[in-house]
């Protein structure tokens, strides 16, 4: 499988799924993982976007080490998507802006027990290799951007 091909692939489990499991390491080593609501764009392929509280854990963790880790599934858990690669933390607006039109809409929980809208930055994270795991057909791939 292609690099591109895994990004379609991706974008279409989101557009189902609409979370993703975002996974940083502390300090200590000590992994954090927590549900996040990614999303892609189509000129930035290769690359996943989310929301954050700027004086988040997962804000400090990822400034520190500079890299994380995504888990996207299918609702049905037919297809699994493992991604890695640089991640780092962006106070842009136009990216900002442009981010809150695709996924502001999904966040109501997020903007309710978080900041304001005002007062959020974006986790991107670059996919240098993804997994693409079929469990029921015992299939993996592993792709490398």
């Amino acid at each position: 499988m292609q690099a591109h091909e895994l990004a379609n692939k991706l974008e279409v489990i989101l557009d189902e799924a609409k979370t993703g499991v975002l996974a940083t390491a502390d300090s200590n080593g000590r992994i954090h993982m927590r549900w996040m609501t990614p999303v892609v764009l189509k000129q930035r392929r290769g690359a996943i976007f989310a929301f954050s509280r700027p004086n988040a854990a997962k804000v400090d963790q990822i400034g520190a080490s500079g890299q994380a880790a995504w888990m996207i599934q299918t609702r049905d858990l037919r297809e699994i998507v493992h991604l890695s690669g640089p991640t780092r933390v962006i106070d842009n607006p136009a990216l900002k802006a442009e981010l809150m039109d695709i996924v502001g809409p999904r966040l109501a929980v997020f903007w309710k027990t978080n900041a304001p809208a005002e007062e959020f930055v974006v986790i991107e994270t670059m996919i240098e290799e993804a997994t693409w795991l079929k469990p029921m057909k015992a299939s993996r791939e592993i792709v490398t951007f």
